[in-house]
């Protein structure tokens, strides 16, 4: 059975992450984010969002594990600051319905999802611009940076939250992630 832990970034929806995968009929357990890395054992991670950078405890050494990385709001934005991409304060944030074109149908995590989907942002901060390696995936009219990938080492964003029930397909974003891990 795939095994994931979900990285608590102190988010308001890490538990429907948690939920979501575990109604799934995965192994899921809950981390605190500065659980050391000797102590991880999973098959594939997901960074949970949370309020801002100054709380992300251990996740930049988390992305030396060699496990699927599945980056959510925060998360994404972790990925991308700590692997030289960049995030900056959005134009728009706050809470929003948000109409995503998906930029590449052949994507491991988002590709499913195309042309298009509905999902729910919350967020103040994004991604200006994706690390080297990355692809931008996805991206609306209130962010250029929706999603980004980099499947050549299982290392996958969103800025949207696929755990709340607003999102149209989001259980599908976590089914495809599973799939990586695999």
């Amino acid at each position: 059975m795939t095994r994931i832990a979900v990285v608590d970034n102190h988010g308001q929806f890490t538990h429907l992450e948690h939920r979501t995968l575990r109604d799934l009929g995965v192994d899921v357990d809950i981390v605190d984010n500065t659980t050391p890395t000797d102590e991880i054992d999973a098959d594939g991670l997901v960074l949970s969002g949370g309020p801002d950078m100054d709380r992300i405890g251990n996740c930049p050494a988390y992305l030396d594990l060699d496990v699927p990385i599945f980056g959510i709001c925060l998360g994404m934005q972790i990925l991308a600051a700590e692997l030289d991409g960049t995030v900056g304060a959005g134009d728009y944030g706050g809470y929003a319905d948000v109409d995503v074109e998906i930029l590449d149908s052949e994507d491991p995590l988002i590709g499913s999802l195309a042309p298009e989907t509905r999902v729910w942002a919350s967020h103040a901060d994004e991604v200006k611009q994706v690390p080297d390696g990355f692809a931008r995936t996805a991206t609306s009219d209130v962010c250029g940076v929706e999603a980004m990938s980099d499947p050549d080492h299982d290392r996958y964003g969103v800025q949207w939250h696929p755990e709340v029930a607003h999102t149209e397909r989001g259980e599908e974003v976590f089914k495809n992630f599973l799939a990586v891990c695999e």
